[in-house]
């Protein structure tokens, strides 16, 4: 089924909510392709102003450029403890 508009906004709200929590909760995104991206910090996650468009940071300054249409899941593990 293809995403509308009301269900890309929902989504770029659910990222946001997540990516803005106080306190920050670290997250994984997994896309269609069965690929995933720990995001351990809020500073690791960028996206254009739209929000369609996401940059995933990782360790070793690299990273890699999302199209949140392609996320098929946004987990927030259980906190250790």
């Amino acid at each position: 089924m293809p995403f509308t508009s009301k269900n890309q906004e929902m989504t770029i709200q659910q990222l946001k909510a997540i990516h803005d929590a106080q306190p920050f909760t670290p997250f994984v995104l997994h896309t269609a392709d069965g690929r995933f991206f720990p995001v351990p910090h809020r500073d690791f996650l960028s996206h254009s102003p739209g929000g369609r468009t996401l940059v995933v940071y990782r360790d070793d300054e690299s990273f890699s450029i999302l199209d949140l249409l392609l996320v098929t899941e946004i987990e927030v593990p259980r906190p250790m403890q």
